[in-house]
């Protein structure tokens, strides 16, 4: 059973750049045919599918956050982190990093459904503010 624990700050000032890391335990980050993604939900909001890092490598990122997120991972450690530049109030949500089997076209239209993601971490609280 794979396991995903989020971790970061809980605050971050406006213009900065946010940092959140995901430690995976039960499974392999670069298991075959697995995608290790970062999802948000701002207050009152739906699920904000933000990006993905494959098995492989590979990157996928949502458009509509203009450049400002980047995903790497740590093989050695079995995590991978998001960093989101320039932050405003508006990126304030709750963050969880997630597995699935593939990437869905959805997602990069706004269409996110917990159950097209394998596992979840419980979630980490931004806040983004002064």
């Amino acid at each position: 059973q794979v396991q995903l624990q989020e971790s970061g700050p809980g605050l971050v000032k406006p213009s900065q750049t946010l940092s959140l890391t995901c430690t995976v335990s039960g499974g392999s980050i670069t298991t075959n045919l697995h995608y290790w993604n970062w999802i948000r939900q701002p207050p009152g909001k739906g699920l904000e599918w933000m990006g993905a890092i494959a098995y492989s490598g590979n990157t996928y990122y949502i458009p509509s956050l203009n450049g400002r997120t980047s995903i790497s991972r740590d093989t050695s450690k079995n995590q991978f982190t998001l960093q989101l530049s320039s932050v405003t109030p508006e990126d304030t949500a709750v963050y969880y990093c997630a597995r699935s089997n593939y990437v869905g076209s959805g997602w990069y239209k706004g269409i996110v459904r917990t159950e097209d993601f394998a596992s979840w971490g419980q979630g980490t609280q931004v806040t983004v503010s002064s």
